[in-house]
């Protein structure tokens, strides 16, 4: 690893529980579990807090269980491609929230916002666009009732989002954030103007209008991920030219140890969303890591 920087950050998004951390790739198994490695790679880069993500009730649960550790805290709630599962719940779809509801309650000092929930139109051949507004619509009240901001998925659904949101404006007194935001300046400044931040990780940071875009958001309204294992930076991507730190990675079928896995976002990455901004908005790094630092505590950690 050749790190440029030191900074302190705090991941706002990471899907730990991913079958890839265990080694498992599309049901095929290359190599043993590799969590607590990644977790090491994330503390000595500077990572001093993570945010799980809880995409459904199983989910939720294990994002709980590895919580445990005490710079470890999570989302519960029900990601939109999922929420067939309220539906299909023996117990009926108020049972499946109560479930939702009852490990917020048993977990307060773990659990630090509402989602991942919201739309998503790209991919309604997991769910439909009905069943998707219905119970994000059910979440608001869940996240009012519990005192806890929103964790905010935003896909290509952004008038039904903007209604649902707002018929629910009541119901989010702790704010929220609108995470992997990929999204027009017009949309990003809709969702400041309501009070929300804007979640950016590598998918945020694709194209040259994804950069402009992020440009002229307000520092103060930022909060950095890694959506990992997902949404990694790829040299294809117009952001790569401003990546300064780079780390060894090998194929996932020639995994070792002290290496990361080629395709497989971690944590550890979070500084070359960091580098990025900090290139695009033409300002110092560890100022911009600072500020990001700050909105993230006053949103989850209060």
């Amino acid at each position: 690893m050749q790190r440029a920087i030191m900074a302190k950050f705090i991941d706002i998004g990471a899907n730990l529980t991913d079958a890839m951390f265990q080694g498992c790739y599309h049901g095929s198994i290359k190599h043993g579990p590799d969590l607590e490695a990644v977790c090491r790679r994330a503390r000595d880069s500077g990572v001093s807090r993570i945010v799980i993500t809880g995409g459904n009730y199983r989910e939720s649960c294990e994002a709980l269980k590895l919580a445990r550790d005490d710079w470890m805290f999570t989302t519960v709630g029900c990601h939109p491609t999922r929420c067939s599962e309220f539906v299909e719940n023996s117990d009926g779809d108020d049972a499946y929230l109560d479930q939702l509801r009852h490990l917020v309650q048993n977990n307060r000092t773990k659990v630090v916002a509402i989602g991942e929930c919201g739309l998503d139109y790209d991919r309604l051949k997991f769910c439909d666009a009905e069943t998707q507004k219905k119970y994000f619509d059910l979440q608001f009240s869940l996240a009012k009732e519990c005192g806890l901001p929103m964790f905010l998925h935003h896909r290509n659904c952004h008038s039904d989002f903007r209604l649902i949101l707002e018929r629910n404006s009541g119901n989010i007194t702790h704010g929220g954030v609108v995470h992997s935001f990929d999204g027009t300046a017009e949309q990003a400044m809709y969702f400041i103007d309501q009070g929300l931040y804007i979640g950016i990780n590598g998918c945020s940071l694709k194209r040259s209008e994804n950069l402009e875009v992020v440009k002229n958001i307000p520092v103060e309204r930022l909060m950095i991920e890694t959506d990992a294992p997902w949404c990694e930076i790829k040299p294809t991507h117009a952001g790569f030219k401003h990546v300064k730190t780079k780390f060894e990675s090998v194929k996932k079928e020639k995994w070792r140890h002290g290496a990361m896995v080629k395709g497989r976002n971690e944590p550890a990455n979070i500084v070359q969303v960091l580098e990025i901004i900090a290139a695009v908005k033409e300002t110092n790094e560890t100022e911009l890591a600072a500020q990001l630092f700050d909105n993230t505590m006053k949103l989850f950690f209060p």
